[in-house]
């Protein structure tokens, strides 16, 4: 069982979410906004991921998440990877194969990141070259 209270953090892209969780009775709140309130339905759905999986464990604990940076889906990838990491923590290691079998992003970071634009070539992207004239 997870001591008085523990703070987890999960990323994804630019995102960054800090969920903390203690001993209560089911709150979860995402920017100090319940996750019934979340629009649009497919955000709040993705969150509710982990709690769905978890079953009747988010009953014994109150989870607060702090998200910033990012777009929408960023935000919402990194909040449910919070909560999973938080409940995983909270209710022991039973959960963990549950949860890499429905989605192993939920408890491990994505480490890709986009490309760096290299010097001295078109403003286009990171691999683009100048325009040749072939005639």
């Amino acid at each position: 069982m997870a001591k008085k209270k523990s703070i987890f953090i999960g990323k994804r892209k630019e995102a960054v979410a800090k969920a903390s969780i203690k001993k209560g009775s089911g709150k979860i709140k995402v920017n100090k906004i319940p996750v019934e309130n979340l629009k649009p339905e497919m955000i709040k759905l993705m969150i509710k991921e982990p709690i769905i999986i978890s079953g009747d464990l988010h009953k014994k604990a109150d989870i607060s998440v702090e998200v910033k940076g990012g777009g929408v889906i960023g935000q919402a990838e990194a909040v449910r990877q919070a909560i999973a990491l938080a409940l995983l923590d909270f209710g022991g290691k039973k959960y963990k194969k549950m949860f890499e079998d429905y989605d192993r992003h939920l408890l491990v970071k994505d480490s890709r990141r986009t490309e760096p634009h290299k010097p001295s070539r078109s403003s286009a992207g990171p691999r683009r070259h100048k325009q040749r004239s072939k005639r």
